[in-house]
């Protein structure tokens, strides 16, 4: 890269499911563009990789969420992948056992007792913690708790009611055989990037941005970033002159959690022909952990971890979470199961520097800083990304859309005389 690129109309940094839709749209529109991607490779918070030959495993994003109304599920039949419109049984084990239908149907109640005060807190302008909110005394609390980690990447008191009474869902989630991360690699393989070129500063401070990266300078008339609030609120990317305060708060009130999850991969079926399940284990103390168990019939099981518990297990370490997997499966389905484990997988999101944790959480008490996240600079220094998104936000979809407008607008500013 040189200084002296200056007739780029636009320079997208990141090229996630945001970047990818964003460089997409500007070549449909005519408008020229350039991708810089700070890692090894595309994709962003969706990876697939195999842990076995043949064997794919989603260590980022997996399920096409509301998928009915989800643009990733045309994009997967067009490349031929495979999904589940997945209704796998969801069972609970607590106390020793798998507990009833019954105790399941009380569960089920009482989550969709939480989700409605929820949305009702908010239309009376209440925009207090989910914690606050909810039934801190009620037996299915650590649950719903739980389940909220792995939906925001955050602990429940950690996220205003405004997110999850925003999030559009249809309920409808379906996970991809070949991988998350096989999908969006296959979708961008056509997008010209380049990969390690950190983006460290951007100067816009002169007719047009000078972005300087790792591999050197150049301009352009517009900029898109689409990078993480973990990156952004880090200050890996210097701005000149600094963001403003708006923009700052906005970054600031939308820190990434974490979301890990944790593969163990056998030689052989040990849970039996019925066992293709969703399982929510309830310790006696400690956090709970669910598993999906033997997704698509492949000998493996993936346990989820969320917000403080995840980062406490990143941080122990991948044999640690390793071991509090097999720990939970064992009291589930005896000791004999982990002799057949052959290998572990262990996924370390607030690690990556490139990403720094898994999806970002709007905090309580702050309004709904998204919008404020999406607006642009002077009409020059824009920004997508999943923490963009007004409703779709924790996605890949959600992400790419976002990189999809933001496209628009910018090619819209550049076609006005």
């Amino acid at each position: 890269m040189s200084s002296d690129n200056s007739d780029i109309d636009v320079v997208i940094v990141g090229a996630g499911a945001a970047g990818i839709g964003a460089a997409k749209t500007l070549r449909q529109r005519g408008i020229g563009f350039k991708v810089l991607e700070a890692s090894h490779r595309i994709g962003g918070r969706a990876y697939t990789e195999a842990i076995a030959p043949g064997v794919p495993f989603d260590l980022g994003c997996h399920w096409m969420h509301s998928a009915s109304i989800n643009p990733m599920v045309a994009i997967a039949d067009k490349l031929g992948l495979s999904y589940v419109q997945e209704n796998r049984p969801q069972r609970i084990y607590a106390h020793g056992a798998w507990v009833s239908d019954a105790e399941c149907a009380d569960w089920e109640t009482f989550s969709a007792q939480c989700d409605a005060r929820i949305v009702d807190a908010v239309k009376a302008g209440d925009d207090r913690s989910v914690a606050d909110l909810i039934d801190r005394e009620h037996r299915w609390t650590a649950m719903y708790d739980y389940w909220n980690s792995l939906l925001t990447s955050v602990d429940s008191d950690q996220v205003s009611a405004v997110d999850l009474a925003d999030y559009r869902d249809t309920g409808e989630n379906w996970p991809l055989k070949e991988g998350y991360g096989t999908l969006m690699a296959r979708f961008g393989a056509d997008v010209p990037v380049a990969l390690n070129s950190a983006v460290e500063r951007i100067d816009a401070r002169g007719a047009t941005l000078k972005l300087h990266t790792s591999k050197g300078t150049l301009a352009a008339r517009r900029v898109i970033v689409t990078v993480s609030t973990g990156v952004l609120g880090a200050g890996d990317i210097r701005f000149d002159p600094v963001l403003p305060d708006w923009k700052q708060a906005a970054i600031a009130d939308l820190p990434l959690g974490n979301h890990n999850r944790i593969c163990l991969l056998f030689d052989r079926n040990v849970f039996g022909p019925d066992q293709h399940l969703h399982a929510t284990m309830l310790p006696e103390s400690g956090e709970p952990m669910a598993f999906s168990i033997r997704p698509f019939g492949y000998d493996y099981v993936v346990g989820f971890t969320g917000g403080r518990h995840a980062d406490w297990l990143e941080k122990a370490g991948s044999e640690a979470s390793a071991a509090l997997a097999k720990e939970h499966l064992v009291s589930i389905y005896g000791a004999d199961i982990v002799k057949h484990i052959t290998r572990h997988s262990v996924t370390a999101w607030r690690g990556d520097p490139w990403v720094r944790g898994a999806y970002a959480a709007n905090a309580p008490g702050c309004g709904n800083r998204r919008a404020l996240l999406a607006r642009p600079i002077d009409e020059r220094l824009y920004f997508a990304g999943e923490a963009t998104s007004p409703e779709f936000f924790s996605t890949a979809h959600g992400a790419y859309l976002s990189g999809v407008a933001t496209a628009n607008t910018v090619a819209d500013g550049l076609r006005k005389p």
